[in-house]
């Protein structure tokens, strides 16, 4: 087994991305003794260092609006707790209806989002939208939907901040430590996973493997539906003034389309399923088709950025972790009564994860979820009929 075969440590964490550091800087920080182990070779191997950084509190149902609203919390006290900067602006995200179907989704969204403290939370008339962002073409936009305090973030500085300051509070961190083997006793729970040459005896597991979730979990015996689908990101040249990293999440909700602008690029998003080589999933190669019907939509809406070439060498492509209802799965499993679950959130994973993270240290070392109510997102939602509504909206 190894030289490390009789280290048992409270909580094993499987997944360094960002949810993973998030929840081993908030066990160190009640002082559990936490191991986290990743099978790339350091910090944004995987998914993290492939978001765009966009948060907002613009839901359609109370959970979601509430692990945001959470979530903004601990972004707002990143500074303080782990001494660095999550590099949080509040640009604001614009959603752009086109009729008066999209328009009635936004206010029920928006009743939603009252009730649970977004109070900046807005309708705006085209006339408003296009004060707001002069840059863009409505594109016969209706109506708008408008929160000031949403906005953008860092992802790679919240993940290296929380790996980092879980270290200094004892956390370990194993890097190249892929999960080959799992043991469980009779009654289903994990006694020991093995990674590399090392194997650990933790008393809780916390699966937060990203769109690698559902191996982990078959590993421990439970069947997770949660599964890589690629999204691809375009990005430009340097885009020319008055455009800059205080533009406002911008989207058509026609078709989904959207940008924001960081380091002075534009990052160009139009999030639809993309095939890999033989329609693998795990391919990252760039598919041609989608960036020619990217390049279009910039070019139609955004007129400010006709002319401005795109670099071929900057775009990129990442994996979400995508559950059923497009919603975090956060719990536990009867399958594995130790094991922990924090998958499936569907792109919404970086935005949440100072949420998620917190919920799930409270699951592993308390047994429960004690800041929020977590139980809208456990794991036999689906078998249990409850599962969450998908909207076309947000």
């Amino acid at each position: 087994m190894g030289a490390a075969a009789g280290q048992a440590p409270e909580v094993l964490v499987v997944g360094a991305g960002v949810v993973g550091a998030s929840v081993a800087w908030h066990l160190a920080a009640r002082g559990a003794d936490a191991v986290v182990l990743d099978a790339g070779a350091g910090p944004g191997a995987g998914s993290t260092a492939r978001a765009t950084g966009g948060f907002r509190h613009q839901f359609a149902t109370a959970p979601n609006v509430r692990l945001s609203v959470l979530a903004r919390e601990r972004l707002r006290r990143f500074a303080d707790d782990t001494g660095g900067d999550a590099g949080f602006r509040a640009v604001g995200y614009l959603f752009l209806a086109h009729d008066a179907a999209a328009l009635a989704a936004f206010r029920a969204a928006r009743a939603v989002q009252h009730a649970c403290g977004v109070a900046d939370a807005a309708e705006l008339t085209p006339e408003a939208a296009a004060a707001l962002n002069p840059h863009v073409d409505l594109d016969g936009a209706v109506g708008a939907a408008w929160c000031p305090s949403d906005g953008t973030f860092r992802p790679m500085q919240i993940l290296r901040r929380y790996l980092d300051d879980a270290e200094r509070r004892g956390a370990r961190v194993r890097w190249e430590a892929r999960v080959s083997r799992v043991e469980r006793d009779a009654g289903g729970r994990v006694t020991r996973v093995h990674a590399g040459a090392e194997s650990w005896a933790p008393r809780v597991v916390v699966n937060a493997a990203g769109p690698w979730a559902a191996g982990v979990a078959a590993l421990c015996g439970v069947d997770l539906p949660v599964r890589p689908v690629r999204r691809q990101i375009a990005v430009t040249a340097p885009v020319p003034a008055p455009l800059d990293d205080g533009f406002p999440m911008t989207i058509w909700t026609r078709d989904a389309f959207h940008l924001r602008v960081r380091d002075g690029r534009a990052l160009l998003n139009w999030p639809v399923d993309t095939p890999g080589a033989g329609g693998d999933p795990w391919d990252l190669t760039l598919h041609r088709p989608w960036l020619d019907a990217v390049r279009a939509f910039a070019d139609a809406r955004v007129p400010a950025l006709r002319g401005v070439p795109l670099d071929d060498a900057a775009h990129w492509v990442g994996l979400y972790e995508m559950s059923p209802d497009k919603t975090l799965i956060l719990g536990v499993d009867p399958a594995c009564p130790n094991l922990v679950l924090a998958n499936g959130s569907s792109g919404h994973g970086v935005m949440h994860a100072p949420a998620t993270g917190l919920l799930a240290s409270e699951l592993a070392l308390d047994g429960r979820a004690t800041t929020l109510d977590a139980r809208p997102f456990r794991p036999t939602r689906f078998a249990e009929g409850e599962a969450f509504p998908v909207s076309d909206l947000l």
